[in-house]
Parts: C-alpha cells; structure tokens; sequence
C-alpha cells in the first residue's frame, strides 16, 4: 500500500491495540517536562527510531495513561503526551 494511503497518527493519539510503523520523531510542543530536543534523544535511545514496528500493548485504567508500547523487543512505558512526539503509519492487520 503506498505510504500515502495508509493512516498517519500520533502514538499517543492511537488506541490500544494499535500497530504502526515509526515514521518520524518531532517532539515539538509534546513534552511538558522536557525541551524537545532532550525528549527526541531519549526516545531515540529507547529504541524509537524510523522504521521500527511499535504496538500499543496496554493502557493505564484512569486516562488510558501512560501507555505501555512494544517497540522491537522491549515494552517501555511512555506518557500520552510523550507519545505524540512519535509519528507513525497504521499497518494493515495481516503485516
């Protein structure tokens, strides 16, 4: 399917469940505590880089927050807000 057929979201935006590929990180105006450039290197360091299949796994019971993403072999914990900062593409149920 071409790239420009498929849903675009943002990670904190998607509901459980959700699986994507990452597209690109741009935490401008997604962090609350951290400067965006600190909030980008710390996703990158997570293992949230271009290309990589994230999976919404599950979700806090109050606010559906934080989230708990599967991003290649690890689970990592992350706030909505901070989730935003990750841009992603829908993949089709069968990939």
């Amino acid at each position: 399917m071409p790239a420009s057929a498929r849903t675009q979201h943002r990670l904190g935006t998607a509901p459980l469940g959700f699986r994507g590929r990452i597209r690109l990180i741009d935490a401008t105006g997604c962090g609350r505590s951290l400067p965006p450039a600190e909030l980008e290197r710390r996703l990158l360091e997570m293992g949230f880089v271009e290309g990589a299949v994230v999976e919404i796994r599950n979700q806090g019971l109050f606010g559906h927050d934080p989230i708990a993403v599967r991003v290649n072999n690890a689970t990592v914990a992350l706030r909505r807000a901070e989730a935003n900062a990750i841009h992603v593409d829908a993949l089709d149920a069968a990939l």
